[in-house]
């Protein structure tokens, strides 16, 4: 397994990774990126590939893609929070000064490679490369249970499950919403 930080050129692996379809309901890692609800639902499919494709081709878009040889298998979206402004439509993700903060919002595992410790992989890659940036602030978004409190399917974790961050140092800073943790870790140079 091998882990390299998006760049322009890795584009044809993030088409192949994610489809046809663009991952879940064509969202093609867009849904933290929109303004409003309207916005997000405006582009989908074909629009937000297209998006994701300039973002990916400006490095505007950040992100970590796992390959096994040469196919790729996970993908993990961060960046700087301001690049997320859906963050702060969910009340339990609303903060006040964000500016040195950066965010993990994203995980998509294939489906042959989900529930094989590659959201960790993953997970310490874009630590990795944050550090690298110099990012002081990193969020996380943790996926835990659904309403009922049954554990959430592989499928519907996008945001990466809650034990994988506490791994990696993460700590609760806030839980408004019993299912919807805010996490944060802090890292030193």
């Amino acid at each position: 397994m091998r882990f390299e930080e998006l760049r322009p050129d890795l584009w044809p692996a993030v088409e192949r990774l994610f489809g046809p379809k663009g991952t879940c309901s064509g969202c093609w890692c867009l849904w933290w990126r929109s303004e409003s609800r309207k916005a997000r639902t405006a582009i989908e499919g074909a629009a937000a590939k297209k998006a994701l494709k300039n973002l990916v081709g400006k490095g505007q878009a950040k992100g970590i893609l796992a390959f096994a040889e040469d196919e790729p298998v996970g993908w993990c979206s961060f960046g700087p929070r301001k690049d997320f402004p859906s963050l702060e439509r969910v009340k339990a993700y609303r903060r006040g000064d964000t500016s040195d903060v950066w965010s993990i919002v994203c995980f998509f595992i294939h489906r042959k490679w989900r529930g094989k410790g590659l959201s960790r992989g993953l997970l310490r890659a874009a630590v990795g490369s944050m550090r690298k940036h110099g990012v002081k602030i990193v969020e996380a978004y943790s996926s835990t249970a659904t309403k009922s409190g049954r554990k959430l399917s592989a499928s519907l974790a996008w945001t990466g499950p809650q034990k994988i961050f506490e791994e990696q140092g993460f700590k609760t800073v806030r839980a408004t919403d019993q299912l919807k943790p805010l996490m944060r870790l802090e890292l030193s140079r």
